[in-house]
């Protein structure tokens, strides 16, 4: 056992201690990361390495720890030091006397997403949190961080800002700060622009189809105007990684952010102004998240969940704003905005667990639902990025209607930029309500208890009226039977069936191989028009392979359902209306 006194005395220096992180890729082609992690007069008689188990922005347990292989820990005489693992990313080396050590291990980096890590031979792309080990009571010490790259032609691409008088050598403040900085080395395309006085760069790897130019200009639009909210840009410089490939998302970072998007996907026009919608999300991260985010983020543990009800707010109103930008900016006009937001209503209304799962706890079980989806999830969970979304929109709408629009949605986000996200002080629930009820002028509680912590629908036109839009349903053009199919070795596999549905109540199940309707043989392909020879009221006879056993069930089919909703302007507005429309599609209130 250590002398609690001698241990506080060593603890006293902890800012003695000198931690560089070496980075080699020798051989590219084997997916390995080669970290070697130095410790410089160090006092103590153990050290206690972690690796966090998720990383921020992405909330769930990832375990990165899966991915490490090959621990040593060496003293300076070269010797192997004694180490042992106490629990699945935490590693505790027995230093003794020694006051220079080096730890060293591998990382299989073969899984290309925006919150993981991936090496081949055109480049080495990771994330800190799933590479660099730290040490818990030393979290906020300097880092030092040397790349030594395996080919000539590799480039390296970071936030962090670089050494005196080296290209390979960055540093970072703490560990918060090293995490929060991806690396991209390799081949790679770089773009140099200016907005608002401030430099940022588009740093590229993959082949693709995209204009560079446009999309540089699109990006330099969208900054400016997000920027004129907050007055101004909070960082020195900004770096935009984009992976050309397949796959779509994007992850946030203090001073830069990761994108993903299929490679050949910038050519027709909905497809790129999508990626105008992301390069707008993420990039609304910059204050909300990063900077003004919710108290249980205001510090990470990087050990486990860290649970907040707010995530409607910090990614669903991210969501909203990602939509508007571009519109406000002319990337697109309101036809296209209003279609978009259509399809995100679509989405929700014809998603069942509306009904189950409120926001709020859509928000707070982040971490064992949304990124875990299986075939009950359209039954029991909705995203707090969607719903978070269309009530935020909502929210903007009442405080447009209710100050004759002199206040809106981006008066609240001014707020919560003055009082929580310069200082990054973290908000409570009670704190963020406050704001929006301060900005709306009256109290919000039926609002909440109804939208965000209950289930009731969402009175679309209530708030849409004021505007002169309203929404509308349409049917679907066959029968409901409730239940959707994929192509599965050439069968039509069930693939979700709806809760309190015509097939769930027949006992039909996600897997079943659906064989036949009416003794006619089904695939994925014309299981739709097969459908079309029925009406609602018809009894069916239904062929399946459930559990490798035939099976043939009576299917009652119902009324067709409402399928697809859009926002569609009322006839003869009022030209009250026709100025909120103006304003809220328009302006900056």
């Amino acid at each position: 056992m250590i002398n609690s006194q001698k241990l506080d005395s060593k603890l006293d220096n902890i800012s003695s201690n000198k931690l560089t992180y070496r980075i080699s890729i020798p051989e590219p082609e084997n997916h390995l990361l080669h970290v070697e992690l130095e410790i410089a007069n160090w006092q103590l008689e153990v050290i206690d390495l972690k690796l966090p188990v998720w990383t921020p922005g992405s909330y769930l347990v990832r375990e990165y720890a899966k991915h490490l292989q090959d621990f040593t820990a060496i003293a300076e005489t070269g010797e192997e030091i004694l180490w042992q693992k106490i629990s699945k990313n935490h590693w505790q080396v027995n230093v003794g006397n020694n006051s220079q050590i080096k730890i060293r291990y591998r990382i299989f980096c073969n899984e290309l997403t925006v919150r993981t890590n991936h090496i081949d031979r055109t480049h080495a792309f990771f994330t800190g949190a799933a590479v660099f080990l730290y040490i818990p009571e030393h979290q906020h010490q300097f880092y030092n961080i040397e790349i030594v790259l395996p080919q000539e032609n590799w480039q390296i691409a970071t936030a962090l800002p670089n050494a005196a008088n080296s290209s390979h050598i960055f540093y970072a403040k703490d560990f918060d700060t090293l995490v929060d900085s991806p690396f991209e080395i390799g081949i790679q395309e770089q773009y140099k622009f200016s907005v608002l006085d401030k430099p940022h760069r588009f740093i590229i790897w993959g082949q693709h189809n995209a204009d560079v130019k446009r999309i540089v200009k699109d990006t330099s639009a969208i900054i400016a105007e997000e920027a004129e909210i907050f007055g101004g840009l909070p960082y020195d410089r900004y770096d935009f990684i984009l992976h050309a490939s397949n796959g779509f998302g994007g992850l946030e970072h203090r001073n830069s952010t990761v994108l993903l998007y299929n490679r050949l996907g910038f050519r027709k026009e909905d497809s790129y102004l999508q990626f105008i919608n992301l390069v707008a999300h993420e990039f609304f991260h910059t204050w909300n998240v990063k900077r003004i985010r919710p108290k249980a983020l205001e510090t990470f543990d990087y050990d486990q969940e860290n649970y907040t009800g707010s995530l409607w707010f910090s990614e669903g109103t991210t969501s909203y704003y990602d939509q508007i930008f571009p519109l406000r900016a002319n990337l697109y006009d309101a036809k296209h905005y209003l279609k978009l937001v259509s399809k995100s209503i679509t989405r929700l209304q014809t998603t069942f667990g509306r009904n189950v799962q409120s926001l709020y706890d859509s928000s707070f079980d982040t971490w064992i639902k949304l990124y875990r989806p299986d075939t009950n999830t359209h039954n029991n969970q909705i995203s707090y990025y969607l719903k978070g979304e269309l009530i935020s929109m909502l929210l903007d709408l009442l405080i447009r209607n209710k100050t004759n629009n002199l206040r809106s949605l981006d008066r609240v986000m001014q707020i919560m930029w003055e009082r929580f996200g310069k200082d990054e002080i973290g908000f409570s629930e009670s704190e963020l309500h406050e704001v929006i009820e301060s900005v709306a002028g009256f109290d919000l509680s039926d609002f909440w208890n109804d939208y965000l912590y209950g289930t009731k629908e969402l009175d679309y036109n209530y708030y849409l009226q004021p505007f002169g839009l309203e929404l509308r349903a349409a049917r679907q053009d066959i029968p409901f039977m409730g239940l959707t199919v994929k192509s599965k070795n050439g069968v039509a596999e069930v693939e979700k069936v709806e809760f309190g549905s015509p097939a769930q109540k027949a006992g039909i199940s996600p897997g079943d191989s659906l064989l036949a309707i009416a003794g006619i043989r089904i695939t994925a392909e014309n299981f739709s028009d097969r459908l079309r020879d029925f009406s609602a009221g018809d009894a069916i006879e239904v062929t399946i392979f459930q559990q490798d056993v035939l099976q043939t069930v009576e299917v009652l089919l119902q009324e067709p359902i409402y399928n697809h909703f859009e926002l569609v302007q009322i006839p003869h507005t009022s030209p009250n209306q026709e100025l909120n429309l103006r304003l809220w599609l328009a302006a900056k209130a």
